[in-house]
């Protein structure tokens, strides 16, 4: 049984952590599946979604594994996470279940988390007596906020989905995250595959800028790219076509 499934809905692609007996704890071997297929749907797909085979959305890595690795092993486990953090399409968690340790990297790798009613976040890394990796404390801060982040980290809090919410680290809480998500994606899924990988790019630049000049710059040129398209041009037509109508 492949523990790594890859399936499209038209230009969504749905990648579902598929161990659920090991509560899709993450193996060196998993990771790079899961890597491969990251790959794989930025060819074929505008959005991408990650889940977890029920009942978890993903239980950590791999403790033996963990146990018994060095630089180059732990780089391997972070592989999978760090492909969808990577990713040049925009990518939506759907939180099942638990994301707990390198589960929860894998959560905070995407850009957006539809928690599920039975999600829980667990950074859990001091109660097992190892130090957080794979940037989990520089996620987990630049999504939430230093407060949040150390009473995850330090105190052991676990967040709900409802508390996940409040706390900014998830965007919405569904009864079936993965609809939510697959309705969420369905906009870049529409859009020009092109315009939808520029736009996440220029994204990735304008976040670290800290001066509004230097945005409009950093924006100008790929706009006047896109409005040079002949996608630009149809949607255009057809608006005003729409508009005329009325």
């Amino acid at each position: 049984m492949a523990e790594v499934l890859l399936e499209y809905d038209e230009s969504v692609a749905v990648i579902t952590i598929n161990d659920p007996e090991r509560r899709n704890a993450l193996t060196i071997d998993l990771s790079q599946e899961l890597a491969d297929k990251v790959g794989e749907a930025e060819q074929n797909a505008n959005a991408l979604i990650i889940t977890g085979a029920p009942p978890a959305f993903c239980a950590g890595a791999d403790l033996t594994q963990l146990g018994n690795s060095k630089d180059e092993g732990l780089k391997k486990i972070y592989k999978g996470f760090l492909a969808v953090a990577d990713a040049k399409i925009p990518t939506i968690a759907a939180v099942n279940g638990a994301a707990v340790g390198a589960g929860l990297n894998l959560a905070l790798a995407a850009d957006v988390r539809i928690a599920g009613p039975k999600a829980r976040f667990d950074a859990r890394f001091l109660q097992l007596g190892i130090h957080p990796g794979g940037g989990m404390t520089w996620m987990l801060q630049r999504i939430t906020n230093r407060q949040t982040a150390t009473a995850m980290t330090l105190f052991g809090q676990i967040l709900d989905a409802d508390q996940a919410v409040a706390h900014g680290l998830a965007y919405a809480r569904a009864e079936d995250p993965l609809a939510v998500a697959k309705e969420l994606a369905r906009v870049s899924a529409e859009a020009p595959a092109e315009l939808v990988r520029t736009i996440k790019a220029t994204m990735r630049v304008t976040d670290v800028l800290d001066d509004h000049a230097e945005a409009v710059e950093t924006e100008l040129t790929p706009q006047v790219v896109s409005i040079d398209t002949p996608e630009f041009a149809a949607r255009l037509a057809a608006m005003k076509a729409r508009i005329s109508g009325r």
